[in-house]
Parts: C-alpha cells; structure tokens; sequence
C-alpha cells in the first residue's frame, strides 16, 4: 500500500489528497496508444544497441520466470550519456518490452526525452543509488524470484552447498531489509554493503545483480537465482548438506576465468539472443 500512495504522489497528487482508488491511478499508467519505433525516439546506433541488449534482457527474464507482474526494473546506462538510463515503461509486462518501448530518465526517474509511456520514479531508487556509485554499473537487475527471496528469508543466506554457489558467492553482498526501498537515506547504505561486488541479496526482497552489460547482469542473475533454487531443494530433502570447504571457494574466482577464457557473458549472450529470436523477435523493434 506504501508504493501505491508513493506512486500517487509522484504522479502529482498532493500529501493532503485523498488516497486515490485503484481505478483512478491506472486512468494515469495506462499504456499509450502511440508506439515508439526506431525511427520515431530517434538514437544513436549505441544506444539503439543498448535499447535492443536491454529489452531482451527483460524478455529473458519473462522467459525464465523471474518477473513479478509489472514490478522490479533491469536499468541500463545510456552510452556516452552519464547520468541517463533506459528503463521500462511502469504497467508493461516484461514479454511486451521492446528497444523502442523503453523510457530515458536521469538519475532521479524523471523522464528526459519525449515518450507516452510512465515511468515508476520510486521503483529507480536501488538503481540510481547503484548507477551513481559506480562507473562499472552499466547494467543493474533487480528481481523478486521465488528461489532469490527464500533464501534472502535464510539467516546464513547463500550456503557453498554447489558449484553455482561458489560462482555466485565469489562477489556477494548482503543489505538488511529496511522497508520498501523508497527511502533516500537508504541508498549511501545499499551502495556500501555492496561495494564492489556483482552480486547482492537483499534480506527479505530479493536479489540484485549488476555488469558492464545487460548480459553480464542476466549472466550473474541466471547464477545466482540458480545457486538459490539449488538450495531451497537441497534443504526440502531434510538431509545433512555437505559444505564446500574455504579453501576451494578462494580459488574459485580464477578457475571461472580460465573456464570461460576470460569471456564470460559473451560467450552465452549470442545464445541467449538466438533462442528469443526462435521464440519471438519483437524485442528488437
């Protein structure tokens, strides 16, 4: 109910204004009947890239079955732009976004060029607190999956039960729960417990992930949420779990590298995009 009442203020209303109903606040969401296409928002060929890599990275989520209805964002850097992101239009499920579709705001939500879409200024707050904070965060995730919430539910959080918890639990940081992530003297907070790590549990929320690209936030999300329902599994069997000893998750950094010849997300990303092409394609427009 605190996000209604906070998305109502920022669409204009005044403290003193009676809470709207249900109905009268999507009057103010609902999705335009003017569609964006490339040539019409008019972009660089980078940030028509970045549009494309970004709306897919929403379709995969979907995919997967990590979204939560129109809720969570994925957010990503504007190139050669430092303080403009591309976020996604507040009342559009993730299947439906497409490169066209997404909204450029500056660091406080608000939009900075023309688009009939809204955007959820109070939903970008984990995220301009993460892009502002750090240069490498060109892509940040934040989703509330099943698996990614239970265990951020777990006192002793990710456990070294799996090979994907030593990927994951290689850059991991935790943040307490402080509510709904409106407040703005949360943020010096989120970005502390964060530092520099990829990837973050946030206590009895969700999880966040962040990369250079939306592949390498997808990559780390993929892990991570996976390392997650591995381990909700492993406690449903009820037996003795067997924990991976200190020494090898140390040493786990390095082997991923050799593993992956240092590549990373760029050696599944070109997968990932064929298989939304089989699916679907309609992201790229």
């Amino acid at each position: 109910m605190d996000l209604f009442v906070t998305t109502w203020l920022k669409l204009g209303a005044n403290k003193t204004d009676t809470v709207p109903r249900l109905d009268q606040l999507s009057e103010r969401i609902i999705m335009s009947s003017v569609v964006p296409t490339k040539s019409t928002i008019q972009v660089s060929e980078q940030e028509w890239q970045a549009r494309v890599e970004l709306a897919a990275a929403y379709r995969l989520v979907a995919l997967y079955g990590w979204d939560d209805l129109i809720f969570t964002h994925i957010s990503a850097r504007v190139p050669d732009s430092e303080h403009h992101f591309l976020l996604n239009p507040y009342g559009m499920m993730f299947e439906e976004v497409t490169a066209s579709s997404l909204v450029k705001v500056d660091l406080a939500g608000n939009k900075v060029t023309d688009s009939p879409y809204f955007v959820n200024p109070a939903g970008f707050t984990i995220h301009s607190a993460v892009h502002a904070a750090r240069a490498d965060a060109l892509c940040v995730m934040h989703l509330h999956t099943d698996y990614g919430i239970a265990v951020s539910a777990q006192k002793d959080g990710l456990l070294p039960i799996s090979q994907q918890a030593m990927l994951a639990l290689a850059s991991l940081a935790y943040h307490d729960y402080e509510g709904l992530a409106l407040n703005e003297e949360e943020k010096p907070r989120l970005v502390a417990d964060l530092g520099d790590k990829s990837h973050m549990i946030l206590r009895n929320h969700g999880l966040l992930t962040v990369g250079r690209s939306a592949a390498e936030a997808f990559l780390a999300m993929f892990l991570l949420e996976r390392a997650c329902k591995i381990q909700i599994l492993a406690q449903s069997g009820g037996g003795e779990l067997v924990m991976v000893p200190e020494t090898i998750l140390r040493s786990v950094e390095s082997q991923v590298k050799a593993v992956t010849v240092g590549q990373g997300a760029a050696l599944t990303w070109p997968g990932l995009l064929r298989k939304l092409d089989r699916i679907d394609s309609s992201y790229r427009e």
